[in-house]
């Protein structure tokens, strides 16, 4: 569908002397490389582990989000240097065929938009180029809006003005994919959760007295992992303690998989 339609915007855009699909149809041609690498990284995540790499691929679709995010912003970047210089000089625009393909477009992204978003589930990669068809969505209705413009006044400052809006939108869209993707690459705490708290709530346990060296990170799109070191009393069933910490992080908090290192 992305494929298909870049070809019709980039003749289209040409054709109708139009910013705003020239622009739209740089971040779906973007689109095609990136749908292609989640598919990739979908593909890879799904490889069995090896010794060596006892998660397997798991973290490909991660770096396949990163880079939908960083590519984001290279196209919002060029879309604001050209809408510069259309606003310094602006050129003639048409205005009726440049409103039919921008109403295709919004019509294949959104058939795009409907199948990733079924298909999704919590997969950082999948949102990652959710976003960029979306970002196409709200950019073919920014041209809609800018050729409505021109036919029904003929100012022609509309087409940059609306290429901005949609760069805007862009760079918008990059931000939290950048965030979550740049986050789980540093092994934070993953979002919604509150090391401090689970520490606590764990140490409060019966038959607890210390928690220490408490690690909570992402492996890759919802697989939160756990690693820590607890120490209970002298009289305590070290293992039953254990499993009971086991029960309380995977019910409270949706970590199944956990590393505690239990003594005495």
């Amino acid at each position: 569908l992305t494929a298909s339609f870049t070809v019709v915007e980039i003749i289209g855009g040409i054709l109708t002397g139009s910013l705003a699909l020239l622009a739209d149809a740089g971040h779906m041609l973007s689109d095609n490389v990136s749908l292609g690498v989640a598919l990739f990284a979908a593909w890879l995540a799904g490889r069995p582990a090896t010794p060596e790499k006892s998660f397997g691929y798991r973290r490909a679709e991660i770096l396949a989000a990163l880079a939908n995010g960083i590519t984001l912003v290279a196209i919002s970047i060029w879309v604001f240097v050209e809408a510069y210089a259309r606003l310094r000089e602006p050129a003639e625009v048409l205005g009726t065929p440049m409103l039919a393909v921008a109403t295709l477009g919004l019509l294949v992204n959104a058939a795009g938009a409907t199948i990733l978003y079924r298909s999704g589930g919590e997969s950082l990669n999948v949102e990652g180029a959710l976003r960029h068809v979306l970002a196409d969505a709200l950019g073919s209705v920014g041209a809609m809006v800018a050729a409505a413009t021109i036919i029904l006044t003929g100012w022609r400052y509309a087409d940059p003005l609306v290429s901005v809006a949609i760069g805007l939108l862009i760079l918008g869209s990059s931000w939290k994919l950048l965030r979550d993707s740049t986050n789980i690459l540093l092994e934070a705490t993953p979002r919604g959760l509150n090391a401090g708290e689970v520490g606590r709530r764990m140490a409060a346990a019966d038959g607890i007295v210390e928690v220490h060296d408490l690690h909570i990170w992402t492996i890759t799109s919802g697989f939160p992992a756990l690693s820590a070191h607890v120490l209970v009393g002298g009289q305590e069933d070290c293992h039953a303690r254990r499993r009971e910490l086991e029960e309380l992080l995977t019910n409270e908090y949706g970590i199944s998989h956990t590393t505690l290192q239990v003594a005495h």
